[in-house]
């Protein structure tokens, strides 16, 4: 059939291409729209002289947003709304599927409009599906794999095509996100995806197995980043949620996780020593749960951070079998007494005292009630007496909600408890009660509650809360809950964060971030406020253990209480803090701002083109310290002001992602307070110590976006991946403007990040080596040596000494502790952690006086040449004065 006038035979396609392309060059589009709406009524067949022009169009041109081709696709379309018989479907099958075929070998632009337009327009979906199955072959056989995958999402040809060969090149080539697209709704491919990536996260898996299934593939050290075993766990797991997928199909990303989850409790119980130890029992059992494996990770970790006995009575706890265990753990199992052979759990639920101990009441802030004023709701009869008091008009209502620590293993949590404090009495709902939870009541009050616009709920990011309240109940994902009255403490502390506010010196002190200030979150908060800050010792604990324990409920209460003084103080002298007198105007200017920041970067993506050309590190803003008159920080790429005073390197707080442990060390070696993830971690950790311990995230790669959205505004920080951690270092510190000094190289533990210290002088150090046999008098040479050190002082105190003078030049950036902190019998501190004395050769005696110990973990340092490299590195952001970059520095024995 043909579609032509007779005024419109022998145009050339060609011809009209040209002249279309002429004006697309001039950016004439208007012209552009004219001439091809008369061109295409002139065209012998209108759908045959579009693929011709199709064809001949030039490659995708740069800085435009569509291709010429696209342009032209699109007023073909236009025109053809007005002659609609000039369609695929009115010609007869024999002219209709070499056109078909013509236009499929076209399906190689990646834009997807483009693609649809053309699927559309010779309506692809009709043809034979074995000819668009070979068509994505060809795809793949020359490499062009994200072409044919996208080309088989939009002719819905997934479940005819093996999901591994369209998806593991995909994400060879880090684009996961396309295998997400690829399988997304179809349960079946999605299970598949999830178990392949579990398979690579198996202890045994090995890169040569893909190259081996897969020989067409070139494994390119970029492709070998994207399968290394964190990276895949975090991506296994998102992805079981998305795809509502039980977890029993990843059971190793799953152990991967849990193994990391253990490895943290062990560093908070052990090394940082934060946890209590029912707490820290109570998660391990959650983490290690039936797992074999975790169970005899348990135990190993226990020999290295604890001691023999207990790794012994965890094994026994758990009958963990003899070939399983180090020798000398079964050795020590053997050699127990039964009394010491099973874990003993005390029972402080009930021994507790509901009023804490006097040190505890001048260290913290104290839940001013007595017990019989704090009510446990766990009936609805109980709930009806809640539900009177704290639903009247006018009342105000501290809230706040517990949940079990799920470590990374589930992104939403279920609540466990919710606290709800008025002025005389706190009513705390107990979720894990018997029937409670699921009862009718419990939902509708739920809801009164928050929509009730006449009572105020005051909380301390309530986003968390509430987004855990929907992962509770299904009822709030179905339909949302609506909040009224609601004001976000957590916007009212970054105001006051951003303000300099006048204090008076009988005034509480304001702690702001980076002011030596070990307190974050809500408790930094109340101690700026209120002059104590909250204990966070039960923050970790067991909600879901009954009973709860007296010192859990006070915690609970207190949490919830403590926001009712603090708006109480807040709203009486809200200019002593620099806020507006009405605070409610905070919460929702916080959230105007944001939302207009939000429009804001969205068109500066549209017009730059996702800000390609800005710079890699993004999203943070600078800690302002307190005598700063710059009350906006610092947004990443801009420049520092005249007025900005440079920060201390002790008060920029950081922590580093696994991907970043070179730059840490720098950061570290310089002095900044640096926590580093484990390189088996998972990101989400960097966020709980964010936020736990008010740091700021440095992190690079795709992990910036899902660790922005968990963190307060300005506190992640993404760097460029390819960068020297020197580079980067660099780049960090002129972020912060942090401007170290020679005396702050080496003021931190370069193994652990403390800041304390122990001197020892030689003679004391030479007792101690030969005290723990890892020194023979042969190993001295010279004889008057050996006779001074033989003679000098037993274990003297080099700070009250005249040593002292010979102390590093880093001493007044770090603390120092007596010596007589030091067991004389087991060479200890009081923390039970040895001097590594096997790290110190007996060579390094006569040439060094004094060697210094770090407190937490033991690391032995001395006199060393390493300080001069260091200047050398970073002079140009170190603040050097004449002759320091010569004096000695001292390092550690595996530098």
């Amino acid at each position: 059939m043909s579609h032509t006038t007779s005024e419109a035979v022998g145009l050339d396609p060609a011809e009209l291409r040209n002249q279309l392309f002429e004006l697309w060059n001039r950016k004439d589009l208007q012209t552009l729209h004219l001439a091809s709406f008369h061109g295409f009524s002139k065209l012998p067949e209108p759908l045959e002289g579009l693929l011709t022009m199709l064809e001949g169009c030039p490659v995708k041109q740069k800085g435009n947003s569509h291709t010429f081709g696209h342009r032209v696709l699109m007023e073909y379309q236009t025109w053809m709304k007005e002659h609609p018989q000039a369609t695929i479907g009115s010609l007869p099958e024999q002219q209709a599927v070499p056109l078909q075929c013509r236009a499929l070998n076209l399906l190689t632009d990646t834009q997807s409009s483009f693609l649809e337009s053309l699927i559309n327009t010779y309506q692809l979906t009709s043809l034979d599906p074995a000819i668009l199955l070979l068509h994505i072959k060809r795809l793949q056989t020359l490499k062009c794999y994200k072409e044919a995958a996208i080309v088989g999402i939009k002719l819905k040809l997934q479940k005819n095509l093996n999901m591994e060969e369209m998806c593991v090149p995909l994400i060879l080539q880090g684009k996961l996100a396309l295998a997400e697209t690829f399988v997304t709704g179809h349960s079946q491919l999605e299970q598949q995806l999830v178990v392949l990536l579990d398979s690579w996260c198996h202890p045994s898996f090995s890169v040569e197995e893909i190259h081996k299934r897969y020989p067409h593939l070139s494994l390119s050290r970029h492709c070998v980043a994207q399968i290394q075993p964190k990276v895949l766990t975090k991506h296994t797991l998102r992805l079981v949620e998305k795809f509502n997928i039980n977890q029993k199909l990843c059971p190793n990303a799953l152990h991967k996780r849990k193994l990391g989850s253990l490895r943290f409790l062990m560093y908070k119980r052990f090394v940082e020593k934060s946890m209590t130890e029912e707490n820290w029992s109570d998660n391990v059992q959650y983490v290690v749960a039936d797992d074999l494996e975790l169970q005899i990770q348990l135990v190993e970790m226990l020999v290295k951070y604890c001691n023999l006995q207990t790794a012994s009575q965890w094994s026994l706890r758990y009958t963990i079998p003899r070939n399983r265990l180090p020798c000398e753990v079964w050795k020590t199992q053997q050699a127990l007494p039964p009394h010491l052979q099973q874990i003993g759990f005390s029972d402080s639920a009930q021994s507790e005292e509901w009023m804490p101990s006097q040190s505890h009441c001048q260290m913290f802030y104290q839940l001013p009630l007595t017990k019989d004023k704090v009510h446990f709701v766990d009936t609805p009869e109980a709930l009806q007496r809640c539900s009177n008091v704290v639903l009247k008009d006018g009342s105000i209502v501290g809230v706040d909600m517990e949940w079990q620590p799920t470590f990374g293993c589930m992104s939403i949590q279920q609540v466990s408890l919710i606290q709800l404090a008025v002025s005389d009495q706190v009513f705390l709902l107990d979720l894990c009660a018997n029937g409670f939870y699921q009862h009718p009541d419990t939902v509708s009050f739920i809801r009164s509650f928050f929509s009730e616009r006449n009572v105020s709920k005051l909380g301390y990011g309530m986003a968390g809360d509430l987004r855990c309240l929907s992962g509770t109940w299904q009822q709030f994902l179905e339909e949302p809950l609506k909040t009224e009255g609601v004001l976000d403490l957590l916007n009212v502390h970054q105001k006051i964060q951003r303000c300099k506010a006048t204090r008076t010196d009988d005034g509480p002190k304001e702690v702001l971030v980076g002011e030596d200030s070990a307190e974050k979150g809500l408790s930094q908060l109340v101690q700026q406020v209120l002059g104590r800050p909250l204990d966070k010792t039960e923050q970790m604990s067991n909600w879901e253990k009954r009973p709860l324990r007296i010192s859990q409920i006070r915690y609970a209460a207190a949490d919830a209480y403590c926001l009712l003084d603090v708006y109480s103080v807040l709203s009486s002298k809200p200019e002593y803090f620099g806020l507006p007198a009405d605070l409610w105007s905070v919460s929702s200017n916080q959230s105007e701002k944001s939302a207009k920041k939000k429009k804001g970067k969205q068109s500066q993506a549209k017009q730059a083109g996702e800000a390609l050309q800005t710079e890699e590190c993004q999203g943070a803003q600078r800690v302002i310290p307190p005598h700063s008159d710059n009350e906006t920080g610092l947004p990443c790429g801009g420049k520092l002001s005249g007025d900005c005073s440079p920060l201390p390197p002790q008060q920029l707080r950081v922590v580093c992602d696994n991907m970043l442990q070179g730059l840490g060390r720098y950061l570290r070696c310089l002095g900044v307070d640096v926590v580093m993830l484990e390189s088996t971690d998972d990101h989400r950790v960097a966020a709980k110590l964010a936020q736990a311990e008010a740091r700021v995230i440095l992190t690079c790669g795709q992990p910036y976006q899902s660790l922005r959205s968990q963190v307060g505004e300005g506190r992640c920080l993404s760097l460029d991946c390819s960068e020297k951690a020197r580079d980067q270092a660099v780049r960090v510190l002129r972020h912060f403007n942090v401007q170290p000094t020679a005396s702050d190289i080496f003021s931190r533990c370069q193994a652990c990040n403390s800041d304390e210290y122990v001197a020892v002088p030689r003679e004391d150090m030479f007792r101690m080596l030969r005290q723990k046999g890892f020194l023979q008098d042969q190993d001295v040479t010279d004889p008057a040596l050996l006779a001074s050190l033989e003679d000098g002082e037993k274990l003297g105190d080099p700070l009250g000494s005249g040593v002292a003078a010979d102390l590093p030049r880093y001493a007044l950036q770090c603390r120092w502790a007596p010596l007589s902190q030091l067991d004389p019998g087991t060479l200890t501190f009081p923390g039970g952690v040895p001097i590594q004395l096997h790290t110190v050769s007996p060579a390094l005696l006569p040439r060094i006086a004094l060697f210094c110990v770090c407190t937490k973990c033991g690391k032995v340092f001395w006199e060393g040449s390493h300080f001069t490299r260091v200047v050398s590195m970073f002079q140009e952001v170190l603040h050097v004065t004449d002759g320091a970059a010569e004096r000695a520095a001292f390092i550690s024995t595996q530098d």
